[in-house]
């Protein structure tokens, strides 16, 4: 209750605050009551030019799920670069064949990105895990393109038998 009573006793003085000094002024005329003048806004320092923001770059794609058949589809990248070395020393005619045959692959299942990269990466690791070995067709190379040619032939009979539509 008292503080009540003294917000209302502050509330009553500010109001007649403006009648004291009309009455002041007329009681001492030599003495007449000017209005404040409306405050100044603050002086502010001058204002520097903001550097212009970069444009944010997009947004990365969310990363992409791995396909159960992943790994046999990088195994048979990596045969098909064997097979592309080893055909081409056993001087089999085939040109680009097995290297075509590889593009078709990762155009199909993979044109880019992590999956692309991968693929490409296990091509060019059979192709050169042979160009370290050998310089010319030798009867283990012969073998070599045989198995490749079997286990080449498995994988992709096996993927389009568990995941083809």
């Amino acid at each position: 209750m008292p503080r009540t009573l003294t917000v209302l006793t502050l509330a009553l003085g500010l109001a007649t605050g403006t009648a004291d000094a009309q009455f002041f002024q007329q009681q001492y005329p030599q003495y007449q009551y000017q209005q404040p003048a409306p405050p100044r806004p603050p002086v502010q320092a001058p204002a520097r030019p903001q550097p212009q923001a970069q444009p944010q770059p997009p947004a990365p794609p969310p990363p992409e799920q791995p396909a159960p058949f992943d790994p046999d589809l990088q195994r048979l990248s990596e045969i098909l670069g064997a097979l592309h070395f080893l055909r081409g020393i056993c001087n089999s005619n085939e040109g680009q064949k097995w290297r075509n045959e590889a593009q078709a692959l990762i155009d199909a299942e993979a044109p880019n990105g992590d999956r692309h990269d991968q693929m490409i990466a296990s091509f060019n690791r059979g192709y050169r895990g042979f160009a370290q070995s050998y310089r010319t067709c030798t009867p283990a190379a012969g073998v070599v393109i045989h198995r490749y040619l079997d286990e080449g032939a498995n994988i992709a009979r096996d993927i389009t038998a568990r995941y083809a539509n």
